[in-house]
């Protein structure tokens, strides 16, 4: 895993269904999409789930913000 996303991993929100505060895009602006994977470099999300951010519910991107630890875990 790179430096870039254990910063971002620091950063991550508080992902509990309580929260009141709205969850921030993971978006690091590093935009490129991994061939292999289908995710973006940088935030470790699939072009699908990047073009449904500005739509999603306060729960369907906590539940995003999931799988990419879940993803960055995993490199």
């Amino acid at each position: 895993m790179s430096d870039l996303n254990r910063r971002q991993l620091v950063d991550a929100p508080d992902l509990s269904p309580g929260n009141p505060q709205p969850v921030p895009s993971p978006c690091i602006q590093v935009c490129r999409i991994d061939a292999d994977s289908g995710w973006c470099d940088g935030c470790q999300r699939s072009l699908d789930e990047i073009a449904a951010w500005s739509t999603m519910d306060e729960a369907a991107r906590r539940a995003v913000w999931r799988q990419v630890l879940v993803r960055r875990d995993a490199d």
